[in-house]
């Protein structure tokens, strides 16, 4: 989980606060929503972490306004409405002077106000029919099986082929009821967690601002269950154990991260639980407590027991002929990482019940394990804590949707 961003603005007219945030503002003294977009968007390509970490700005009054603080944001945050603001207001995601406010509170002199603010709006980024396997969807979030090969944001001078580009497409094409306007108040979809370009499995994205935030503080807070299923090189033993070791970028190679005992270095924990056993692989079940970039590639690396296909980080591909025998069967069986989010459980940012969602093995995962099984199978250990249902995840998934959600 990466640590939370925030920017302190300052407003030249009526408020004041610390330099180095300024630069969000506009000369007028408003949110800027190109450079609140960029932020965002370098928060998604360059932050040391999963999740994605809320954006708050803060304005500290130098005249008494006498301005009700609903009125005073939709000042400072022209791109959005005050409809909006005032949803924000509601969900707690604006104090004034350490404390939430009403929509209609009076601002003075001195007062402090703390706003937690979306994604702005971006023309920039187009909706795209791009197959999507949807999980669930209702009024408030959709949960995917996301597939291999797909980034989830744009990066930079590419805007296209991407799961927000997806998604912006079902909103505004296939999905019911209000989802046809999501998008107008905010860049993209509420995306609220990420998983790397080859890794495949569950993920959730909110639909309505206040889905958003409130997923948001749990990813943060670290009140969300993630369970991954990866086939690793050799017999990792023991069968399960915590990998409690710090992360960062890493020295040498640039998009690499490695274990780090210096100051660079960041707390990273991972829980992993044997399923089962192979002539020369392992099936683990993984928990993470933490949300570094490539934390569990990195943490089975540093322990000898690379992902299968993860190249990066010393792991190979493979193909068929490996795992049956046939050393003349060349067919290529996985070359990504054989890494897939399972599960994610979380809280329903409206209802408060507690959900839990799993997600499908995809075809060349799948059929890795399947091989496995047949071919080099030893044992299944019974280690406890295990969530992760093995028949569904080795159930094969639907075709991807293209009608619209279930």
């Amino acid at each position: 989980m990466a640590e939370r961003a925030e920017s302190m603005t300052s407003d030249p007219n009526d408020t004041s606060g610390d330099d180095e945030t300024a630069e969000l503002l506009t000369g007028g003294g408003s949110v800027d929503r190109e450079k609140l977009f960029a932020l965002y968007e370098s928060q998604a390509h360059d932050q040391d972490g999963d999740d994605e970490t809320p954006v708050s700005v803060r304005f500290v009054l130098n005249r008494d306004l006498n301005k009700r603080v609903d009125r005073y944001l939709v000042d400072r945050v022209p791109f959005l409405s005050r409809t909006s603001l005032q949803r924000l207001i509601r969900e707690e995601a604006v104090l004034v002077n350490g404390r939430v406010p009403k929509t209609s509170t009076r601002l003075r002199k001195g007062d402090e106000v703390i706003a937690v603010l979306p994604p702005p709006p971006s023309t920039a980024i187009p909706p795209e029919d791009i197959p999507l396997e949807i999980l669930y969807e209702d009024d408030d979030l959709i949960v995917i099986n996301k597939r291999a090969d797909i980034i989830v944001h744009p990066a930079r001078g590419n805007r296209s082929g991407t799961l927000i580009n997806a998604l912006a497409y079902h909103f505004q094409h296939r999905s019911s009821g209000e989802l046809s306007t999501v998008g107008e108040e905010f860049a993209r979809p509420g995306v609220v967690h990420r998983l790397d370009r080859h890794t495949t499995g569950v993920m959730v994205a909110a639909k309505s601002d206040t889905a958003h935030w409130r997923l948001g503080r749990q990813f943060e807070q670290r009140r969300t269950e993630k369970r991954y299923l990866a086939v690793v090189h050799g017999r990792l033993e023991p069968q399960a154990d915590v990998i409690d070791l710090p992360l960062g970028k890493h020295p040498t190679a640039k998009e690499k991260y490695a274990v780090r005992w210096d100051v660079t270095g960041k707390p990273s924990v991972t829980i992993y639980r044997v399923r089962e056993y192979y002539r020369g692989y392992t099936l683990v079940e993984v928990e993470l407590k933490s949300g570094r970039t490539h934390q569990i590639r990195v943490h089975l690396s540093h322990l000898g027991y690379p992902i299968v296909g993860d190249d990066m980080y010393g792991g190979k591909h493979l193909a068929r002929g490996v795992i049956t025998g046939e050393e003349s069967d060349e067919t290529p069986l996985i070359s990504r990482q054989a890494l897939h989010a399972a599960l994610l459980g979380f809280r329903h940012p409206i209802s408060d019940e507690a959900v839990q969602h799993q997600a499908p093995l995809h075809a060349d995962m799948r059929e890795l394990v399947r091989l496995l099984r047949h071919h080099r199978f030893e044992k299944a250990p019974r280690v406890a804590g295990t969530t992760i249902d093995l028949d569904c995840m080795l159930t094969a998934a639907p075709d991807p949707d293209r009608s619209g959600a279930g």
